[in-house]
């Protein structure tokens, strides 16, 4: 599609017109014939020369290829760009902050894959998650791991392939062998800090109670709360194990209630696949999508063509002149020999 940048440059068209009707003629004084002894010339051939004046007239061909080109030149000032298809981009409209426990109680092997085959914890944990990731389209996606401290794995981004890469890479014991959940969900809050994003998410998984934070989970849910982050707090423990390993689902609990964020308990992958369900469920999307048309300027075509214009007339001109003033040939005439 066509479209002008500055179409106001249309109000130039009148112009050479109101140049034409509103200023005066070019006038210029020359002698029209130079000849040796004039004054002699004219007394022998008995007529008195007079002043006079010869208005050059523009041929219509001219007229008209003059024409062309200040339209064409009009064309070009007012910058015609022609607009491509119309694109599509799908904005994040929230910030999901996944939090992972990598303590040594995850390569308990009390979970069964999908073929049957039984694995730890964090195997069965990557593979809902990986699933769970490459359906958040239209979210920004960050993960966390912990242990003895909390590290930031991948910063929010919309690149969930990277994320998904990055869990899969990850493995038990690799943050350290105990649980600093408060401190997970610490440096989660401080990670929101530079969003600008109104939804934000954290979905927390663990399987063991917090045993080396500085910060207690309760009061970090507190500070998130302030925040406005959301916390889903997901149990893979098993509730009846006993000292560093023992599932504390209370302070699980209380993490969601005090942020407005559910409780879960999986103890087999077919629940913590049912969780992630849930979560799609409570955690609806809402993509914003920015439409653009891209412009491409095409000024050069009527520029170009103004000038290709001219030139072809200017060749004309000159050929036609160049044949006016061409000698006619000397024909021969026949006589009889003296």
């Amino acid at each position: 599609m066509l479209s002008f940048a500055y179409p106001w440059i249309v109000l130039l068209l009148p112009l050479p017109l109101a140049v034409w009707f509103g200023l005066p003629a070019h006038a210029e004084q020359r002698p029209g014939l130079r000849v040796p002894f004039f004054d002699r010339l004219a007394r022998l051939s008995g007529q008195e020369p007079v002043s006079g004046g010869v208005v050059a007239r523009r041929g219509a061909v001219r007229l008209i290829v003059a024409g062309l080109c200040w339209l064409l030149a009009l064309a070009a000032l007012a910058r015609p760009q022609w607009l491509e298809p119309p694109l599509h981009r799908d904005l994040p409209t929230r910030d999901l902050l996944v939090l992972v426990d990598l303590s040594g109680s995850m390569d308990t092997a009390d979970f069964v894959d999908a073929s049957g085959k039984t694995v730890d914890r964090l195997t069965a944990v990557k593979q809902v998650l990986d699933d769970f990731l490459s359906r958040r389209k239209g979210d920004r996606v960050g993960v966390v791991v912990f242990g003895d401290a909390p590290f930031a794995l991948v910063p929010f981004t919309t690149d969930l392939d990277l994320c998904r890469a990055m869990l899969r890479d990850t493995a038990v014991g690799m943050a350290g062998p105990r649980t600093a959940f408060g401190d997970a969900i610490g440096l989660g809050i401080g990670l929101f800090n530079r969003s600008t994003i109104k939804t934000k998410t954290i979905i927390a998984l663990t399987d063991g109670n917090d045993t080396t934070s500085k910060v207690p989970p309760a009061e970090a849910a507190r500070v998130a709360k302030d925040k406005g982050i959301v916390i889903h707090t997901v149990a893979v423990g098993d509730p009846r194990a006993a000292g560093e390993d023992k599932l504390d689902e209370a302070a699980l609990r209380d993490v969601a209630s005090a942020t407005g964020g559910s409780f879960f308990r999986a103890l087999d992958r077919v629940q913590l696949a049912d969780i992630y369900r849930q979560l799609d469920q409570i955690e609806t999307r809402r993509i914003d999508t920015v439409g653009f048309r891209p412009r491409r300027d095409i000024y050069w075509v009527p520029l170009g063509a103004g000038l290709l214009l001219a030139l072809i007339a200017q060749a004309a001109l000159l050929l036609r002149r160049r044949r006016s003033f061409s000698p006619s040939p000397v024909q021969p005439v026949a006589g009889v020999m003296p």
